[in-house]
């Protein structure tokens, strides 16, 4: 079953004690959490026998020399009677623990860079790394490895049908067999960060372009989540079918269906997030805290330390309020990323939300990089930063990403910045193809903005002149065009997670109902059917298969039959079915040859499900189901054929209180924009923008509701025939509005409306 309502998460504890952020969360069954941290070692929590709210580090476990990240555990055994854990490091080391003594018990020495990822295979161990390899590990001996990727490897999981999956910077996501390449899943922009089983369907992944994915194990994306505003690092599920996901926005972000239903936020970047067994999160912070969240009301914190996080997150907005000495309220917002930047490694840093962010000039690409967010600068006061027991007039904290640590750049007004950098880049053990960059990064953020170059200094690298900022480049000039960042959409968004188990069991208990009422027995199900329909969502279970799978006709029949007699109450699990059975080929086409041969029983329940008093759990089934059909072409013609029709059905749903019906209403408009698009329907389109302005100009719209309503309207307007009538519907308001959001990807979009609306 669907379940509409959703218990939010509260604080339940926290467990303090790491010197530093804390980069990772293993669970190491119900015998207690391990953590892994910057301050290079890992901590074991065990619950507090007096207060079993509360965790107590039991043991600390030092041997890593750098920051720790990826933990796995090793349940207990004959070698290791209370469990073992595996860490990877910075050090590029995989050490083997021993939970009983917390002694180190092997080190595994291979990996050339930063261990990325750690899961067990059986007895194996398998890690992966920044150097681009998997490598197994066996009774702490290497047996074999490989190049898996041709770019750095993020992470690394074992699925419960024994594959080993891979995801990399080079925004791929890979499924091996032995060390054979059985699938590559292709649909990320940018570095995958983050991977974790969904049971029963795949997949699901994070990345760096700021959305999760959900997968089927053939290499089908079935849904995208989108809602972060920055990288996402990790992600997990739990059995009820939540998932959880950190990202460097500083939110947990719980979702539901492909819905976000809960954002909670820290007072800083969240690197990891877990589920235990009982549904119960864990998150890692870089504050250096480990916080737990509850949905149990009898273990959720006590007023005191709600109220004492409630301030500490409320402190941690306003120390944010300065941005490497500079006020955050005097740097431009993204609008100023619209603008192409005159030469190769010029810099600027922007505002986004309530950070400072420095991005570089591509002028090969003309795009701007993003560099790194600027978390620290020069005090106000009298007391100036010291780094290494030295004073300097600035100490910026730059992070490159990537999994690297944050660098301290320091610098004196008083130093040439070529010199500064080439020491910087030179201790860091950084590419000096960054050089240039950081000349800028310093100008851009010490005010030097007139800064003359000495003529007599020279590279001591190269011996050749540095070059100067603003001078003409050497490239052949590139006509700078606007880039946008969010429009067009391409591609259509649908709605593939799904609870087969509760919706069958919904079916059953209402069938049941009818059965036991004597006037609507004759509406119920007889054994027979009611095996069909246990068959049909056997079918739809197995996603493996989608593609030799099929129905038989009378399944599709049993269907419809249902959402035509039973009564309205009862509809939805019969609605849900369907909308998976439309993602599967053999079930759209069959579908589709019962809707033109017969009546349109489609059309039946679009206005079954919209009539007043409408119900939400129909309502929200009902368009998911439609926003599917999106996904199979040949469906397109009907699509368009009854698009004002359905549209007019639905579109009381943007006022609905229901986040959920909200965002599911704006999902199937944005589907509709692109279909239109590709049509060259201008009429639709008219209807189409419409509709999105209505969802637009609402006060109170969901985030990732008005999000895809802007995108929607971007892409008409770019794409599409209706730019004009926008204009006359007054788009560039609304842009202005979207541009003051406090939502980073709201005042992008926004931004991207606004520059488009000034083109003539």
């Amino acid at each position: 079953m669907m379940d509409i309502d959703f218990k939010e998460y509260q604080l339940s504890s926290e467990l303090r004690g790491h010197e530093d952020d804390v980069r990772g969360i293993c669970v190491c069954d119900n015998v207690g959490i391990a953590t892994s941290s910057r301050d290079r070692t890992v901590r074991f929590w065990s619950l507090d026998p007096s207060d079993k709210r509360k965790y107590h580090s039991s043991k600390i476990l030092l041997g890593h020399t750098s920051f720790v990240g990826p933990l796995a555990w090793i349940s207990p055994n004959e070698e290791f009677p209370e469990g073992g854990l595996v860490s990877g490091g910075m050090d590029t080391m995989v050490l083997v623990w021993d939970l009983r003594s917390g002694e180190k018990v092997q080190t595994l020495q291979g990996h050339k860079l930063q261990v990325t990822g750690v899961t067990l295979d059986n007895e194996d161990i398998v890690s992966s790394s920044v150097d681009s390899t998997l490598r197994r590990w066996r009774k702490g001996k290497l047996v074999e490895f490989w190049e898996a990727h041709n770019a750095p490897i993020q992470t690394v999981i074992r699925i419960p049908s024994g594959e080993i999956v891979s995801g990399s910077s080079d925004t791929t996501i890979k499924l091996w067999k032995g060390k054979k390449c059985a699938q590559t899943f292709v649909g990320h922009t940018d570095t995958v960060r983050g991977l974790s089983v969904m049971p029963g369907v795949g997949i699901i992944s994070a990345s760096h372009d700021c959305t999760i994915r959900l997968w089927a194990l053939t290499g089908q994306v079935l849904m995208e989540m989108v809602g972060h505003t920055a990288i996402v690092y990790s992600i997990d599920s739990h059995a009820s079918g939540l998932i959880v996901s950190g990202s460097e926005d500083r939110f947990a972000k719980i979702w539901k269906d492909g819905v976000c239903v809960q954002s909670i936020e820290h007072p800083g970047c969240v690197w990891d997030a877990k589920f235990l067994e009982n549904g119960d999160i864990v998150t890692a912070c870089s504050d250096g805290v480990t916080r737990i969240w509850t949905v149990r009301s009898d273990k959720v914190a006590d007023s005191l330390d709600l109220e004492a996080y409630a301030s500490e997150l409320s402190q941690y907005k306003l120390s944010r309020k300065k941005v490497g000495g500079l006020k955050l309220g005097d740097l431009p917002g993204l609008e100023a990323l619209q603008i192409p930047g005159t030469s190769a490694g010029q810099t600027k840093v922007v505002r986004e939300g309530d950070n400072g962010v420095a991005y570089s000039w591509d002028m090969k690409e003309q795009r701007w990089d993003k560099l790194g967010e600027v978390v620290d600068g020069p005090d106000d006061g009298m007391n100036r930063p010291i780094l290494d027991g030295i004073q300097y007039d600035y100490v910026f904290d730059v992070d490159i990403g990537d999994g690297e640590p944050t660098r301290k750049l320091p610098y004196n007004r008083s130093d040439n910045p070529y010199d500064a950098a080439d020491k910087w880049l030179l201790k860091e053990n950084l590419p000096f193809s960054y050089r240039q960059q950081i000349v800028e990064f310093i100008l851009q953020n010490t005010g030097q903005k007139d800064f003359t170059l000495n003529t007599s200094f020279r590279d001591p690298y190269t011996g050749a002149s540095a070059y100067v900022p603003g001078q003409p480049s050497s490239m052949s000039a590139i006509p700078a065009k606007p880039t946008f960042k969010h429009i067009p959409k391409k591609g259509m968004l649908i709605f593939d997670a799904a609870q087969f188990d509760g919706i069958l069991k919904k079916i059953m208990e209402f069938n049941n109902a009818l059965l036991s009422n004597l006037e609507k027995k004759n509406l119920s199900m007889s054994e027979l059917e009611t095996s069909r329909v246990a068959a049909v969502v056997k079918i739809l279970k197995d996603t493996s298969h989608y593609h030799c799978s099929s129905f038989a006709d009378v399944d599709i029949s049993l269907l419809l039959k249902l959402l035509k007699t039973w009564p309205p109450a009862m509809i939805f699990p019969v609605i849900d079915i369907l909308r998976m059975t439309i993602l599967h080929p053999d079930g759209a086409s069959l579908l589709l040859k019962h809707v033109e041969n017969q009546n349109d029983v489609l059309m039946e329940m679009i206005e079954k499900v919209s009539s007043n008093p409408p119900l939400p759990a129909n309502l929200l089934t009902g368009i998911r189901a439609v926003t599917n059909l999106f996904k199979n072409s040949s469906w397109y013609s009907w699509l368009q054929k009854h698009r004002s029709e359905i549209l007019d059905a639905f579109s009381s749903c943007y006022s609905s209180p229901n986040k959920n019906v909200q965002l599911s209403y704006s999902t199937l408009i944005l589907n509709y924009a692109v279909l239109l698009i590709e049509k060259k329907d201008e009429e639709g389109q008219s209807h189409v923008l419409s509709a999105a302005l209505e969802i637009a100009e609402e006060e109170s719209m969901e985030v990732d509701s008005k999000y895809r309503a802007l995108v929607a309207i971007g892409t008409l307007m770019l794409e599409g025939l209706v730019k004009k009538i926008a204009l006359d519907f007054d788009v560039g308001n609304i842009a202005r509005v979207a541009k003051a959001s406090k939502e980073t990807k709201i005042a992008e979009v926004g931004a991207d409306i606004e520059l488009l609306a000034k083109q003539s």
